[in-house]
């Protein structure tokens, strides 16, 4: 049986690992078993900033609405009322993006629902 050498391969491997964790600190740029370590560790990080990315959005955009709709005399609990009982079909998203870019649209929206 032919001995198969697989020094290439792991150096490639051990290259490859490294050089995603460029810029760490101190040994997890330069231990292999640290640096995967530091890797997995990044990678769960990195799914649960995905997570909090859309609480914060949604966060950002539920202030934005109730800043325009109290500057309208409508407290933003009462308008997401008034949006679900009349049907109305906007989430928050898109209400938020009305606010910034389009402050007039948003206020005859605020108008019509109340009344």
């Amino acid at each position: 049986m032919v001995r198969i050498k697989r020094g290439t391969v792991s150096k490639r491997k051990h290259n490859k690992l490294l050089n995603s964790v460029k810029g760490y600190r101190l040994s997890r740029s330069k231990l292999i078993k640290r640096a995967r370590e530091a890797l997995v560790r990044s990678f769960e990080h990195a799914f649960q900033g995905r997570k909090e990315r859309k609480r914060d959005f949604r966060q950002l955009w539920i202030t934005r609405i109730s800043e325009a709709t109290a500057a309208q005399g409508v407290s933003y609990s009462k308008f997401i009322g008034l949006l679900k009982k009349k049907e109305v079909e906007l989430d928050r998203k898109v209400l938020a993006d009305l606010v910034v870019n389009d402050p007039d649209t948003f206020k005859s929206i605020v108008a019509q629902l109340t009344k």
